[in-house]
């Protein structure tokens, strides 16, 4: 099971972010990326490609897969994907912002929670597999609520650290179904 905390850094978290558009948005989690790529990239490949290159990069990735479908969750929640050419592990980025924005949203509201992820190409394969019990996650209630109502980045933290532990613990929907026997199956 792929955890929050696997895919974000507390680093990555910003609490009560002031943001004008989706693509500012797109901006900021790119110029964030673009810097734990550089310290996670060494040798020739970290020479041929600036910081403003990982950032465009990124930027570029993110609004290319938002015109192949609208990352918004519902709720105000978003999720925005992108693969990148580089980089050895997947990367998160999470914004709680101060004032939500207008996404396009097929829910018809406004944004103000966005868990951005971007991958190396060679990781996405595997990432598929994990993404739906993610987006599972990133869609309930009361996580969304919590998320909202935090006051700092380290409360953010703290919130992704319990849900990692209570997945954990609780079962998925399939491992939930393939583990109840209901009374017709009797």
């Amino acid at each position: 099971m792929l955890k929050f905390t696997e895919l974000l850094s507390p680093e990555n978290i910003r609490q009560g972010l002031t943001c004008t558009s989706k693509k500012r948005a797109f901006e900021i989690i790119s110029s964030l990326i673009a810097k734990q790529l550089s310290e996670q990239i060494d040798g020739l490949e970290a020479d041929e490609v600036s910081l403003q290159e990982k950032e465009t990069l990124c930027t570029d990735s993110l609004l290319n897969r938002e015109k192949l479908g609208n990352s918004s969750l519902g709720n105000g929640m978003a999720m925005p994907k992108g693969r990148l050419p580089l980089g050895n592990t997947p990367i998160a980025v999470f914004l709680q912002l101060s004032a939500p924005l207008k996404y396009d949203a097929l829910d018809h509201r406004e944004v103000d929670l966005i868990f951005a992820l971007l991958s190396p190409t060679e990781h996405c394969s595997n990432l598929v597999q994990e993404l739906p019990h993610l987006v599972e996650r990133l869609k309930d209630k009361s996580l969304i609520k919590q998320l909202r109502n935090a006051q700092s980045a380290e409360e953010i933290w703290q919130i992704f650290q319990f849900s990692d532990r209570q997945a954990e613990t609780l079962p998925t929907t399939e491992q939930h179904h393939a583990e109840t026997k209901y009374p017709e199956e009797e």
